[in-house]
């Protein structure tokens, strides 16, 4: 997909009614591990293990818990955060007790949309009802209606489908968490039309006044996390609205693409995730290659009379200090527009 994992950003989320699990279209959206490892404490009685058993495998390494009563072998790797919940999935579908879809940030996880790793630790399942909604350790149920075609199967799991998933969490998260993985749904292929016409369905709803403003504010064009999170923050900040991914020409020759420009102050804007560099690596090249490249690049671009600006998590972690930057290089760059 081309999207980092929330950019190792640490901040810090089968209908039993109308909805037809079955009848949804399934869809194969990202390759995951497999789940047959997967041992429920009732496989492993079945296969004559007690108790004291699998409590002395667990504490030997053996097996490791996923969540209570499902295991996996202890000596599979952790995988990254996102593997390790697509497991808490499975295993609590495994188990659970009542028919229900999975839906917010556990549909993202499977639909292959960036995902907060604080928001993992819990399974997001929604039932068509009006009421019951709860919180366990290892769940969290929402309460909502759910049409038939806010459903699809994913991996063979019903899921809420991406329009449905971009409106949940778009009514449950905050701006700057929800857009990041609304842009990404965008670049997936999801048409605004449809996420447009699920909101005007869910009228009355929690969260919806909040869930519109982010839908009309998600760009497919935004490349990461990062840059999504930022265009947030000058959103925040009151900040003239940038063009993003521009590219610069000089007689003809492309000196360099941008993700962000201001161009009535000639101003180039660059968000530097841990992952940029890794993904700009040619065969053969080190990152420091691409590093000492980047900086032939904007050397160039600084001939050209632009003002260049780069910045990480840390500084979207404190915006005022971000614009301070951002405001002395508009102002410098007015005077050579």
């Amino acid at each position: 997909m081309g999207r980092e994992q929330a950019e190792g950003h640490q901040l810090a989320e089968l209908s039993t009614d109308s909805a037809n699990p079955v009848a949804a279209e399934p869809i194969d959206r990202v390759g995951f591990g497999p789940m047959d490892d997967i041992r429920l404490t009732r496989d492993l009685a079945a296969a004559g293990f007690d108790f004291t058993e699998v409590d002395r495998m667990r504490r030997r390494g053996e097996l490791r818990r996923i969540r209570r009563g499902a295991y996996e072998d202890g000596n599979r790797e952790m995988g990254e955060p996102v593997e390790q919940h697509r497991r808490l999935i499975e295993a609590t579908l495994r188990q659970a007790s009542v028919n229900a879809v999975v839906s917010h940030m556990s549909a993202a996880a499977l639909h292959g949309l960036p995902t907060w790793n604080d928001q993992l630790s819990r399974v997001h399942l929604t039932r068509n009802r009006a009421s019951g909604g709860k919180v366990r350790r290892y769940t969290h149920l929402h309460v909502a209606p759910l049409a038939d075609d806010d459903i699809c199967v994913v991996d063979g799991v019903a899921v809420t489908t991406l329009a449905r998933t971009i409106l949940d969490l778009s009514r449950t998260l905050s701006m700057e968490r929800s857009v990041p993985i609304g842009d990404a749904a965008l670049a997936l292929g999801l048409n605004r039309e449809e996420l447009v016409e699920s909101a005007l369905r869910a009228v009355g709803w929690p969260g919806i006044a909040a869930a519109r403003r982010a839908i009309e504010f998600f760009d497919a064009r935004s490349e990461s996390v990062g840059e999504s999170y930022s265009r947030v923050v000058f959103h925040r900040l009151l900040l003239p609205p940038p063009e993003l991914q521009f590219e610069v020409f000089t007689n003809g020759r492309l000196v360099a693409r941008s993700d962000f420009v201001w161009k009535e102050s000639k101003t180039l804007g660059e968000f530097d995730g841990r992952v940029k560099y890794g993904r700009l690596l040619k065969p053969g090249q080190t990152t420091g290659d691409v590093i000492f490249d980047e900086k032939v690049r904007e050397d160039a671009l600084r001939d050209l009379g632009w003002q260049i600006v780069r910045w990480l998590w840390e500084d979207l972690r404190n915006p005022a200090r971000l614009r301070e930057r951002l405001e002395r290089a508009f102002l410098r760059g007015s005077r050579v527009a």
